[in-house]
């Protein structure tokens, strides 16, 4: 299921064969394929959809993450969830805005970078459209939260973070697809 919510996501901006220009956005792509993007910047419904559809490709993503303590999956402990995921288009570009907001366990859970880091790794890992993203927790649900935010969203902590083999172990364990 998810190899097609991933190809999904590779079609999202129609990748084909022939130079098309949308907006003043060069993207390769048939003819008929820049036809549907030249109407979705037109329409807020189409628009709106689309949203929707790379919000359930983004949530397919990361609801197998594996618990780093349990033999559980994030959505199982309902860390993940489908209304912590949003996704907007950034005014003025293709690229997407995908905010993702997970609720630990406990309110002192000491895997919390370490669950952020795996949710980061896994969709930069299966998404290949281009994409902002900006991991949060829940809002009241950990004591360190704005420490916590800062580290899983700042690129050079997160490529520090990935350069430490035990910690890059755990993460590819955590985030393995389920057989």
């Amino acid at each position: 299921m998810l190899s097609s919510l991933i190809k999904k996501s590779r079609s999202f901006i129609g990748l084909g064969d022939k130079n098309a220009a949308v907006d003043g956005f060069v993207e390769v792509c048939s003819a008929e394929q820049a036809e549907v993007a030249t109407e979705s910047f037109m329409d807020p419904e189409a628009e709106r959809l689309k949203m929707e559809e790379f919000k359930e490709i983004v949530y397919e993503s990361i609801r197998t993450i594996k618990d780093p303590e349990k033999p559980s999956t994030l959505e199982d402990l309902n860390v993940v969830y489908e209304e912590g995921v949003h996704v907007s288009s950034m005014e003025n570009s293709e690229v997407l805005l995908v905010k993702v907001e997970f609720n630990p366990t406990v309110p002192h859970c000491s895997l919390a970078t370490l669950i952020g880091l795996c949710i980061r790794a896994k969709l930069l890992k299966s998404m290949v459209d281009p994409f902002k993203l900006d991991i949060k927790i829940k809002e009241g649900a950990h004591n360190t939260e704005h420490e916590i935010n800062k580290q899983i969203n700042d690129k050079e902590r997160i490529a520090a973070a990935m350069e430490n083999p035990n910690l890059r172990s755990m993460v590819e364990q955590c985030v393995q697809e389920p057989d």
